[in-house]
């Protein structure tokens, strides 16, 4: 989608990382950036309720309202490496209707969250299209309270340099569309991608 792909570029361009050694760093994030995460949300409101690829365009059923977001959550942005496996385990993904889904457990990145470090996993897929992604699937300790009961993603961009540091930024945790509309069949996280942490960054809810 155009505006995950806007928004992934922002991080790169807007977020001013504090560099020193190690596997996790935590960033010094800009006023500059905030802003433009915000920005980036009402972008996606206008998208949701204008576009025809939005699911509420495509399924009459649903009606729109503006999606809900925690505050920007300073606590739950995040450096690190991928620790890519060396072997590339495929394991199966049930959708929400039941179909499986064949992904590859690609690596892992690390987070360290007042002072305790937690393994979030990166998935490989295909799409229907053919295309390849990368992605983050987690439910947390909000998940089914003041998040979406099924979980939420994380867009993740490769890079082939091992030595490439990732933005893992939870404030841009989205819902999948079948948050939105039940013509939409989404991936659901294994029980290993739970977060023993309130993920109070993101997205919330969609309720109308």
């Amino acid at each position: 989608m155009e505006y995950y792909a806007l928004l992934k570029k922002t991080v790169f361009l807007f977020l001013t990382l504090l560099i020193f050694h190690g596997c996790t760093q935590k960033p010094d994030i800009s006023q500059e950036y905030i802003t433009k995460v915000m920005n980036g949300r009402a972008e996606k409101d206008s998208f949701m309720k204008d576009s025809p690829d939005s699911p509420f365009s495509r399924d009459t059923n649903a009606v729109f309202e503006p999606l809900k977001y925690y505050d920007f959550n300073k606590e739950l942005v995040f450096i690190s490496k991928l620790f890519e496996y060396e072997t590339k385990e495929q394991v199966t993904v049930y959708g929400t209707k039941g179909e499986e889904r064949k992904v590859l457990r690609f690596g892992y990145v690390l987070i360290d969250y007042r002072d305790k470090e937690y393994k979030v996993s990166v998935y490989k897929g295909t799409s229907r299209s053919g295309s390849e992604y990368f992605s983050i699937w987690f439910t947390d300790k909000t998940t089914g309270k003041e998040t979406y009961r099924v979980g939420r993603y994380l867009d993740f961009e490769y890079d082939n340099d091992k030595d490439h540091m990732y933005t893992i930024d939870f404030n841009l945790a989205y819902n999948p569309y079948c948050a939105y509309s039940a013509e939409y069949s989404c991936a659901i996280p294994l029980k290993e991608d739970y977060l023993d942490i309130a993920v109070n960054a993101g997205e919330k809810i969609f309720s109308h």
